[in-house]
């Protein structure tokens, strides 16, 4: 059970990139919460495993907290965290049903996620073009991939030679729950990834049945945390002065889109959300461009 937890806390690592402070506090809560469930196991004399892990468990945990005085932020921080971990267990295949599904906790204040400037992100990806070496043709290419589709370090590094259209300008994505969806991408990502596939690509595949289309070195899939730490090494490299994760590229991605006036529903449709309210953070990162816009069109806007 612990080990799973650790997937987790690595996922939200790699994928999310949340701050070590952050990571630590959701290890204290599932910590908090395998000991509880093991607890009221043990009382019922029944073998602990998340997959058994009941609705009405859940429900017990939560009165259990408030028992113990628990301020509403902490309990609702506590209950995010099982919700987070169960949705990821789910999506992983680990768990039939989720327990924590219709479950409430008190709301709080939602954070807004970080994103690059545009001129940011081309500083970023100018990195990648000052040696050209087979390791940053690579790099290039999956750095103008993720930026072009705003898709999940996940959904990259699954990504297989065949899901890429060149001549289209296309890439066929799997999301959560293995749900396809067609991304369109500017010709310099198709390029730069036709690129890699010719020249790079068959220096290090090792096996005529190798369909990965990111490799590392040794012709293995290359991994989340391979793209993980190769990002941060090109951030560093950028001097940006925030923490770049390569979710911030998918960040980056959907606000740039908006700003450039498109669609919710249509942004919605490329990063593959299920629920539209999940796109609509990015129109509060937009607010501040909307504001630059409005008081430069508008006659009156700039009178007392």
């Amino acid at each position: 059970m612990k080990s799973d937890i650790e997937n987790f806390l690595n996922y939200l690592t790699v994928e999310k990139g949340f701050s070590q402070n952050t990571i630590e506090a959701y290890r204290n809560d599932l910590t908090q919460l395998q000991a509880f469930y093991e607890s009221d196991a043990a009382e019922r004399h029944i073998i602990p495993a998340w997959d058994n892990f009941s609705r009405q468990t859940m429900i017990s945990y939560m009165l259990n907290l408030k028992e113990r005085n628990y301020a509403v932020t902490t309990v609702a921080r506590k209950v995010a965290a099982a919700k987070s971990f169960f949705s990821f267990m789910g999506a992983e295949g680990k768990l039939r049903e989720d327990p924590t599904e219709n479950i409430s906790s008190p709301k709080v204040g939602k954070s807004l996620p970080d994103t690059l400037s545009i001129s940011q992100v081309k500083q970023l990806i100018d990195q990648t073009a000052k040696l050209a070496t087979p390791d940053t043709k690579r790099d290039r290419a999956m750095l103008e991939l993720l930026y072009a589709s705003g898709m999940r370090v996940s959904e990259l590094v699954s990504l297989n030679v065949g899901d890429v259209d060149i001549a289209g300008c296309f890439v066929r994505c799997f999301g959560k729950g293995s749900k396809e969806r067609m991304v369109p991408i500017y010709p310099q990502a198709a390029k730069m990834v036709d690129e890699y596939i010719k020249e790079v690509r068959p220096l290090w595949v090792h096996r005529d049945t190798e369909r990965a289309l990111f490799l590392n070195q040794r012709g293995e899939r290359l991994t989340r945390q391979g793209l993980w730490q190769i990002l941060k090494n090109y951030a560093k490299d950028a001097g940006l002065d925030k923490q770049v994760t390569p979710h911030t590229l998918r960040h980056s991605f959907a606000t740039h889109m908006l700003s450039g006036g498109a669609d919710l529903r249509a942004v919605q449709e490329l990063l593959g959300h299920a629920n539209i309210s999940t796109t609509q953070i990015y129109t509060h990162l937009t607010s501040e461009h909307v504001r630059r816009t409005y008081d430069k069109a508008h006659p009156r806007a700039k009178q007392s």
